[in-house]
């Protein structure tokens, strides 16, 4: 698949958005009470989880340049990194 660094630049600054996204989501959960947004913002995190994983899978087609670094590269490590993050802080919303 032929890079598009375009492409690849709009999907870095919208991981990034979204990254960002979540952890203030992370933060309004952890101080308020009110349940019905608390649902709504897990309901957004799960949302914004699978557009990360959407880019992650993108990100791995286009991850094909044996090292070299690149837009495309750094679109995976930070997809990667993202998810991870989400991943740890999961137990977040089953406190």
């Amino acid at each position: 698949m032929k890079e598009s660094q375009s492409l690849t630049n709009n999907l870095l600054m919208e991981v990034d958005f979204l990254s960002n996204r979540l952890r203030n989501i992370k933060q309004s959960y952890k101080t308020t009470e009110n349940k019905a947004l608390k649902g709504r913002l897990f309901t957004e995190t799960k949302n914004i989880f699978n557009r990360v994983k959407e880019i992650y899978k993108i990100a791995e087609l286009l991850n094909k340049n044996n090292g070299k670094i690149n837009f495309s590269n750094l679109l995976f490590e930070i997809t990667k990194r993202t998810l991870n993050e989400n991943k740890f802080e999961s137990n977040l919303f089953f406190l």
